[in-house]
């Protein structure tokens, strides 16, 4: 911090230099532009999409398709990206060019990647949506399909990624690497920034001026981002992610309230029988823990850093709130 607080996106800084070559040694991506949130780094991966296909395909060709229950952020780009309805309200109009389609629905999938499509945009685990897992059918169709059609393949793993799930990104479950992926979120700790990842294919899409960030890079954030990537990209840390997991998932299936468990790594989301989630939320938060909901499900994202102790005394209040 004392060294150099901010610096103009103009130059380098070592800082952004070394997290740079770090982030790109771990995920095997060759370019990335540094923003301030996930939703920025995912309105980078829109503009370089569009980029890309306009270089190549002429102006037609731009749609971009989105799943229902996906988020993406909270920009007007991102929102229309977004396919919830019930967020949708209040902000009219909407950026053009984004079709929603059910996640996992393979016929569907076929229908809308026409060629006036530029890139499907997808997490691998909706988040926000209600922990929904893509399917392997459905997320092989996906990179299958454009492959053939030369579309781009967008994983946003600003919620997935950096060990969430057990592996450094989610993709990586599935063997698949992405035309692009965005991340933000875990990997700075808390700190405010975004990426966005490509590889050789987008890798030259932007020119001078395409795009830019007054604060992206900045040298504090980065050199943050750096200590936390030393740390969540370490196969052991990422295997204690895997070990507590399981640990939790054991400790869920025993309770009476809990009826089904789509969870990876320390990603949880847990359908109940009888209770509200929501109502659940409420009654932990007196008790002192900190929950969320998806849609219905109640939603568990602890700390990657939370120890046995901490995890025991959250799953206890947890089991006395959906015993009650």
């Amino acid at each position: 911090m004392k060294s150099l607080q901010h610096c103009s996106n103009y130059y380098y800084n070592k800082p952004s230099a070394d997290f740079a070559e770090k982030l790109c040694a771990v995920t095997g991506y060759t370019n990335m532009f540094m923003a301030n949130s996930g939703a920025e780094a995912n309105e980078c991966a829109i503009k370089l999409a569009r980029k890309y296909s306009y270089d190549k395909y002429g102006e037609n060709r731009n749609k971009i398709v989105t799943l229902k229950n996906s988020f993406h952020g909270r920009t007007l780009a991102t929102l229309s990206a977004t396919g919830q309805e019930d967020l949708h309200n209040y902000f009219f109009p909407f950026v053009e060019g984004f079709v929603h389609i059910e996640a996992n629905n393979t016929v569907e999938l076929a229908e809308a990647l026409g060629n006036d499509v530029c890139a499907v945009m997808l997490e691998y685990i909706q988040g926000e949506g209600g922990i929904t897992p893509l399917t392997h059918e459905f997320v092989e169709l996906v990179y299958m399909i454009c492959a053939e059609k030369d579309i781009l393949v967008i994983a946003d793993e600003v919620q997935t990624g950096a060990g969430r799930t057990g592996k450094f990104l989610c993709g990586e479950w599935l063997s698949k690497k992405a035309d692009i992926t965005t991340m933000a979120k875990g990997l700075f700790g808390g700190l405010p920034a975004g990426v966005c990842l490509a590889g050789e294919k987008c890798a030259n899409v932007f020119t001078v001026g395409n795009h830019g960030s007054t604060f992206g890079g900045n040298p504090i954030v980065m050199a943050g981002g750096s200590v936390v990537l030393d740390k969540v990209s370490n196969a052991e840390f990422l295997g204690e992610v895997v070990r507590k997991g399981e640990y939790i998932c054991d400790f869920l299936t025993k309770l009476e309230e809990v009826a089904l468990i789509d969870s990876a790594g320390l990603m949880f989301g847990i359908t109940l029988k009888t209770k509200k989630s929501a109502d659940v939320m409420k009654a932990a938060l007196e008790k002192g823990l900190l929950v969320l909901t998806a849609k219905e499900k109640l939603r568990l994202l602890p700390p990657l850093t939370i120890n046995y102790e901490e995890l025991d005394k959250g799953l206890n209040i947890l089991k006395e709130v959906l015993s009650a």
